[in-house]
């Protein structure tokens, strides 16, 4: 059978359609067969479109592999997720077609080649409001990312899922946020009063006029278009900076550590790992634990401390500082039209 159709039934129904998996996932496994394709033409000297399912060997694919990693200095992570898109296309393959079983069954069995995780760094307490002090709340967007970024050590959302919020997800009566996951997923998560109180500030008072494309879109930025979660790990990473130096954020990722910081202050306040599962939404509790290396000692300082914070969420000196500033232009501007 010819691998382009064969890649055109993967893409086009059976990911969508048979499985509906997310957009990102077909747009990754997209950029994955889009550098295969011409990498196994020139291999075999053939066309591309001239090849065949029974082209797609072990050793064409651990080549291919090999050759991103030395070729393209792509890491081990990377190469992984690149080896997952063939596995997928293998299962459908098996499904669909049931005579090339043997072929499929070789490509399942590939190993995945082991890599150094990094280590899971996280932001305290202290360093999260030290963040949230370095935002100008009287300039273009302050309010924004002030917004943002409180919202990320609350909800503990991915870059992506925070880019992608709506406004219908919000409920300020029930003080509640719904994030669309991965694999399409929702999760409601219950919010603080202070993160409600900034939302509906935001919603109100500071969200631009949005584009016709983007009404719908929670997050605008400055040109009146949805976040992208790039343009969100921008935002993350200025303030980080400003607050805590290049030395710091070597061990930081801009937008997972107020995820991270976000579960450890969540274990610290004694919640059960399926109540920071579900807050995250995690697929399986392996994922969070992870965050189960704290000593008691530990967990115990930072429930006093946050604690301490939610007696205080409503009451925001940076926040009334904000609202005299914004009554005093208003009466400046008032006495200079007179």
């Amino acid at each position: 059978m010819n691998l382009t159709s064969c890649l055109h039934t993967f893409f086009d129904q059976y990911l969508p359609k048979t499985k509906g998996v997310s957009k990102n996932t077909i747009q990754a496994y997209r950029q994955t067969f889009g550098l295969f394709v011409p990498f196994a033409a020139m291999s075999l000297q053939r066309e591309a479109k001239s090849l065949q399912i029974e082209h797609l060997t072990t050793q064409l694919i651990l080549d291919f592999l090999d050759h991103l990693e030395v070729g393209r200095n792509n890491c081990a992570r990377t190469r992984g997720h690149r080896l997952a898109a063939f596995k997928s296309l293998a299962r459908m393959i098996r499904f669909l077609y049931p005579e090339h079983n043997d072929l499929t069954e070789r490509i399942l069995s590939i190993p995945q080649k082991r890599f150094v995780k990094k280590f899971v760094g996280f932001l305290t307490h202290e360093e999260v409001m030290k963040v949230l002090d370095t935002v100008d709340l009287k300039k273009s967007g302050g309010f924004r990312d002030y917004t943002i970024i409180h919202l990320l050590y609350d909800s503990g959302a991915r870059a992506g899922e925070a880019a992608s919020l709506h406004l219908e997800y919000f409920d300020p009566s029930q003080k509640t946020l719904a994030i669309l996951g991965k694999g399409n997923r929702y999760r409601q998560i219950e919010l603080w009063p202070k993160t409600t109180q900034l939302l509906s500030m935001y919603i109100q008072k500071y969200r631009l006029k949005p584009k016709p494309m983007h009404q719908d879109v929670l997050f605008l930025n400055q040109r009146r278009q949805g976040f992208t979660r790039h343009g969100i790990h921008r935002l993350c990473r200025k303030y980080l900076l400003l607050a805590l130096g290049e030395d710091k954020l070597k061990n930081l990722n801009p937008v997972h550590c107020f995820r991270h910081s976000c579960a450890i202050r969540m274990l610290g306040a004694g919640y059960s790992l399926t109540d920071i599962k579900n807050h995250l939404g995690h697929e399986n509790l392996q994922s969070t634990m992870v965050y189960l290396k704290m000593d008691l000692s530990r967990k115990r300082e930072l429930q006093k401390k946050f604690i301490a914070y939610t007696q205080n969420l409503t009451q925001d000196d940076k926040l009334d500082d904000l609202l005299d500033w914004e009554k005093e232009q208003e009466t400046l501007n008032w006495l200079d039209s007179l």
